[in-house]
């Protein structure tokens, strides 16, 4: 798949068809997922790939590389609002191919970039999930973050980051655009899940108990017991309930009701 932003960046990524327990009807159109990486990832790596296979399970599954990561053009914004761009050129290129109904997944950095582009994309998906997203800009609570910002902001991190990461960094932002957790609160009405795991080494919880109260009542929370961060964190039974949270979501008959491919346990997320 290959798309155009709004900025003119190409950018190149997957489409994975369906894999659905049983056909829809004639005139059926499954739910389309826009699965948004983390920083320094992209769609050809093995744990994106996994958990676009496991989602398939529920539909359409479609993931870009963010702009100065694999095979995109352009250099990272490291989730500002270039990435709020190729999140809303992913969604406006679903609807396009005639997606009804579009679902958006991100995870860390593409966790941001998709709670931003709910409130400010001119193409708005149905449903949004945030999976180990990052809250507000600038967190060094741990040591995984201090290296990132490390890489960001030195020269002598930005030119290993290109060269041992193959990742493009674009200009430091010369403005702070609005961080995620300044805008969450505007996602409402549409469905929003917050999913993050108890030992995630970049965010501590606390920063994602700040996004969770910021996005209101009307948001789903999961504290996950014992789940990592971002991609390397899902698990097939977690994305099993992120499918079916999506698809009841958006008012869709569940359709794996008899799958038993993903019945492996998994600890229930602490909801709100």
């Amino acid at each position: 798949m290959t798309v155009r932003t709004e900025d003119g960046v190409v950018l190149h990524g997957i489409v994975v068809p369906p894999a659905l327990p049983r056909p829809l009807p004639a005139d059926g159109r499954p739910l389309t997922f826009v699965l948004a990486h983390g920083f320094t990832n992209s769609t050809a790596r093995a744990p994106f790939l996994r958990l676009a296979g496991y989602l398939s399970r529920f539909g359409e599954v479609r993931g870009l590389d963010f702009r100065g990561h694999g095979r995109s053009g352009g250099a990272s914004g490291a989730g500002g609002d270039p990435e709020l761009l190729d999140v809303d050129a992913a969604v406006l290129a679903a609807r396009a191919d005639g997606a009804t109904t579009v679902v958006t997944v991100g995870l860390s950095m593409g966790g941001g970039a998709v709670l931003r582009q709910a409130v400010l994309g001119a193409h708005r998906p149905d449903a949004v999930v945030g999976v180990s997203a990052v809250s507000r800009w600038f967190v060094r609570d741990t040591v995984p973050m201090r290296r990132v910002h490390w890489l960001l902001e030195t020269a002598v991190g930005r030119r290993l980051g290109a060269r041992v990461m193959g990742v493009r960094l674009a200009a430091p932002w010369p403005v702070n655009p609005p961080s995620p957790v300044e805008l969450v609160s505007g996602i409402a009405p549409t469905p929003l899940l917050l999913v993050h795991g108890d030992r995630d080494a970049y965010f501590p919880l606390e920063q994602f108990h700040l996004l969770a109260r910021a996005a209101g009542p009307a948001a789903t929370v999961w504290v996950v017991p014992g789940m990592g961060h971002a991609e390397n964190g899902m698990t097939g039974p977690l994305a099993e309930r992120v499918g079916r949270w999506a698809r009841e979501a958006v008012g869709r008959d569940p359709l794996c009701d008899d799958d038993p491919v993903t019945r492996a346990a998994v600890p229930e997320p602490a909801r709100r």
